[in-house]
């Protein structure tokens, strides 16, 4: 399987795109370890302790985060994702909060979060289409305390293949008055195929939950 079949499922069955490639190494989003972008920014600008990862996979950020000592809650929509999640915590000895859930409907009861991780979750929602986005950026304040840190790694327009997030896109989903500080920087994004890293054009978001009104 490669990265281009892989992501153009779109609202397919992910617990069959795991098993199918497990022979293979995984899915290309499964790197077995954070995304590059992402690891530079755990040890000095995570709030917490309350941390959420939506998507999470296979696991490997959320138990990057838990190794360093925060409470991590992370959800994704395949049941063999966050099977594979689990065991990879036990071995790594690390406590995680898994749960199986649609990003898009999230009701969790541990929330507000201090800090918020979606790691290449946004862009398969927006490229699915049918209002998926929405929904879930919709959720998204809701799940973030007053400034909490939330943090989205994407892939650009730019990689083709029928990615369609920008920058402006993006900056008009992290808006005010729900969002301050927003950022957004250019990054490569990490997949592997075939044993080889691969690098896809892309963004790392960085902005804060608007503060509540005095």
């Amino acid at each position: 399987m490669t990265a281009r079949d892989a992501d153009r499922h779109g609202d397919d069955d992910y617990d069959r795109i795991y098993l199918d490639s497990a022979g293979s190494g995984g899915p290309p989003w499964d790197i077995g370890r954070p995304q590059p972008a992402l690891a530079a920014v755990l040890d000095d600008r995570v709030r917490g302790p309350k941390v959420l990862d939506i998507g999470c996979g296979p696991g490997d950020l959320a138990i990057a985060l838990g190794r360093r000592g925060y409470q991590v809650t992370a959800v994704d929509i395949s049941s063999v994702a966050i099977d594979t999640a689990r065991a990879r915590a036990t071995r790594a000895g690390v406590s995680v909060r898994f749960e199986v859930g649609d990003a898009t409907r999230l009701s969790l009861p541990d929330a507000p979060f201090d800090s918020v991780f979606d790691s290449g979750l946004l862009h398969i929602l927006h490229r699915a289409g049918g209002g998926r986005a929405e929904a879930y950026l919709r959720l998204l304040p809701g799940l973030a305390a007053p400034g909490a840190s939330v943090f989205v790694l994407a892939v650009s327009r730019a990689a083709g293949e029928g990615w369609s997030l920008t920058e402006e896109l993006l900056r008009a989903a992290f808006a005010a008055p729900d969002w301050v500080d927003t950022d957004v920087t250019g990054i490569d994004v990490t997949a592997e195929v075939g044993g080889e890293d691969l690098a896809l054009p892309g963004f790392l978001l960085r902005t804060v939950r608007a503060p509540a009104p005095a």
